[in-house]
């Protein structure tokens, strides 16, 4: 469909498999690799079981862990790690260093929790190893990642708006070197209000990097506001449309969408980046932190560590029986 100022942005709609499905990728990847044999392959189903188990992790940490989590935005881009790890990135968690592999940035590095989780449950390292030293001095799993520290992690971030200049800087190099591996970058949509993201989407498009996917979890809040109170950010899919990208846009708690929108990444050697535009909630999957700024960071006592399972269990079962009722 067309924005608001013409620009072409493509507004994803449910992927038509069925839950039960299993569902194979037409994406590229003509790189002469094992990793195409190694690599899980999920249905739709699998992969709403596997993040609600990532929720359900991340919901205990929260609660042994003695400091703050930033359980908003983990809880905002769960679906989106979880699509990645088990169905979009090729990786080989037994052979991280494979000049073949995708690579994956998470600019929005206060969630790093939710992206070692998921590491973890696509075979990574241990999510008990996460649990004991998490945050702790010199531990391996920090509140921001660090690729020194991690084998796995390909870029130390948490300075906000640097995410994407590393990408770039990564999908540049693979193109000159005639390496066909692509480079996902994960991004808030508040660091966007950093002009080094708009300053790398231009130099994306100018060095027509078509191996690079960014991902927006667009879940329209900051620290302390709403979007729009301090930063006005749209129209949004406009933006960077007007900056040459391929612009899709999913519901990112919708896996049906956001495996449709993997399946239609191009070919690594086109000729423009593509951004996932995650249109998200912050908080989700527990009623009483969805869009309520408190719970941008958090810990939890026993009491709300059972609410937040319960209200959790209970928001999967309606899905489940609104699921029933459609088909």
């Amino acid at each position: 469909m067309l924005g608001g100022n013409g620009f072409h942005v493509s507004r994803m709609t449910r992927n038509p498999a069925r839950a039960g499905l299993s569902l194979s990728s037409t994406r590229r990847h003509e790189m002469d690799n094992d990793l195409m044999e190694t690599e899980q392959r999920h249905s739709v189903a699998e992969l709403e079981d596997l993040a609600f188990e990532l929720r359900s992790k991340l919901l205990q940490l929260c609660g042994t862990y003695e400091g703050a989590v930033h359980i908003g935005g983990d809880l905002s881009s769960a679906d989106i790690f979880t699509a990645l790890f088990h169905y979009g990135l090729h990786v080989d968690p037994d052979d991280i260093s494979n000049p073949t592999r995708d690579r994956f940035l998470l600019s929005k590095g206060h969630a790093a929790v939710c992206m070692y989780i998921a590491m973890s449950m696509r075979g990574f390292f241990s999510y008990e190893g996460i649990v004991d030293t998490y945050g702790l001095l010199d531990s391996a799993y920090g509140m921001h990642p660090c690729k020194v520290q991690l084998p796995g992690v390909e870029a130390s971030t948490g300075s906000l708006g640097h995410g994407l200049p590393i990408a770039v800087g990564m999908a540049l190099s693979a193109r000159h070197r005639g390496e066909t591996h692509r480079v996902v970058c994960l991004l808030g949509d508040g660091e966007t209000g950093e002009g080094s993201v708009w300053e790398a989407a231009m130099a994306a498009r100018s060095n027509e990097l078509g191996n690079l996917v960014a991902f927006v979890d667009r879940n329209r809040q900051l620290m302390t506001s709403f979007d729009g109170e301090r930063v006005v950010l749209e129209p949004y899919p406009d933006k960077w449309a007007a900056f040459g990208w391929n612009v899709i846009q999913v519901n990112g708690h919708d896996m049906g969408e956001l495996v449709s929108a993997i399946d239609r990444f191009p070919a690594t050697d086109s000729n423009r980046p593509t951004v996932i535009i995650c249109d998200t909630v912050k908080g989700k999957g527990v009623d009483f932190m969805e869009a309520n700024l408190a719970w941008h960071a958090g810990s939890l006592n026993p009491t709300d560590l059972a609410r937040a399972l319960a209200a959790l269990e209970s928001g999967r079962t309606h899905s489940s029986a609104a699921e029933k009722e459609t088909v």
